[in-house]
């Protein structure tokens, strides 16, 4: 897909300085990466001949865009049914169900997220990734932000880049925890396991903030936010501190029964078979328009029917307890 020209002037304080840094900001709706590749593609000309990105510019100088997005096969997109919570023309907020995978890979070659969203938005083809911006485990349900245009995948990705993007989840964790905690601790590949995650010296940095909502016998019903967004993030820092997630298959470890529990509770934690991990919350400034959009995705059923089992109280009970 080719866009129309564009066309810009180097203007005399950008004199002397590299030339995909002036790019940055004369065509701010694209990412340095994607305009530097762009440069060595011949696809932006200074005054009519190509040059390196380290190139030093000169005021006046003309510069020329003639952009490209490859677009993916229309193979790839399937009719997968979507909850989406809402959308214009430059996002998607989509409410992702347990069991989705959202991106095709090794073993789910087909039936993602991915998928659906190329059925539903034929346009979003010609955007990385088809506009997915951060991803949720397989069995993690909740709120997932789609850029629609290149102009707010460009945006939305400097946003998440420098943390501007909330995310807030609820879990339910091991343990009666006494109180809430920062944890900021790298995370990379396990040394040994290496399709696990682990906090490791060589990893990348992470930051997790959790606070108590309930108190259970052996169990804690959590607020968790990011300020990072590392593979698995919040799972391993739980494990690691010690409070790995109700019904994780990977971190999760020995599973709990609190002393004297009931057949109903005891049945319930063996039958949870997934995380007990929901992204509920998601607030960004909108990369258009500059409105502050926030959304909600509702508890799912089986986390609202495990926190019953563990402590009574209704869904409206769990719905209302706030971050502190």
């Amino acid at each position: 897909m080719n866009d129309s020209l564009k066309t810009a002037s180097i203007a005399a304080e950008q004199e002397g300085r590299r030339f995909d840094q002036v790019l940055a900001e004369l065509f701010p709706d694209y990412s340095r990466s994607r305009l530097q590749s762009w440069v060595r593609d011949g696809r932006i000309l200074l005054d009519g001949a190509t040059v390196q990105p380290r190139f030093k510019v000169k005021a006046g100088q003309q510069v020329e865009l003639s952009p490209e997005i490859i677009e993916k096969g229309a193979e790839a997109a399937e009719p997968i049914p979507l909850q989406v919570v809402f959308e214009d023309d430059d996002l998607i907020v989509i409410n992702k169900p347990v069991g989705l995978v959202v991106h095709p890979g090794a073993g789910n070659p087909a039936g993602t997220l991915m998928n659906g969203l190329l059925h539903y938005a034929p346009e979003l083809q010609a955007l990385p990734r088809a506009g997915i911006l951060h991803r949720l485990d397989k069995d993690t349900s909740g709120l997932l932000l789609i850029a629609r245009s290149l102009t707010a995948h460009t945006r939305l990705v400097r946003d998440l880049e420098a943390r501007l993007i909330k995310r807030e989840y609820r879990a339910i964790c091991n343990d009666r925890l006494t109180a809430g905690e920062t944890v900021e601790a790298p995370i990379g590949r396990h040394r040994t396991h290496r399709t696990r995650m682990a906090v490791t010296d060589g990893g990348r940095s992470a930051v997790t903030h959790y606070r108590v909502l309930a108190r259970f016998a052996a169990h804690s019903f959590i607020a968790v936010r990011l300020e990072t967004g590392r593979t698995h993030q919040i799972r391993v820092h739980l494990a690691w501190r010690h409070h790995a997630l109700i019904g994780d298959p990977v971190y999760g470890g020995r599973l709990k029964i609190p002393q004297g529990a009931s057949k109903e509770l005891t049945d319930s934690l063996k039958g949870f078979r997934r995380q007990a991990l929901h992204a509920s919350d998601l607030g960004f400034e909108h990369p258009v328009a500059g409105t502050t959009m926030q959304f909600h995705a509702p508890l799912p059923e089986d986390l609202l029917g495990l926190l019953h089992v563990l402590g009574g109280g209704t869904a409206t009970d769990y719905e209302a307890m706030l971050w502190p």
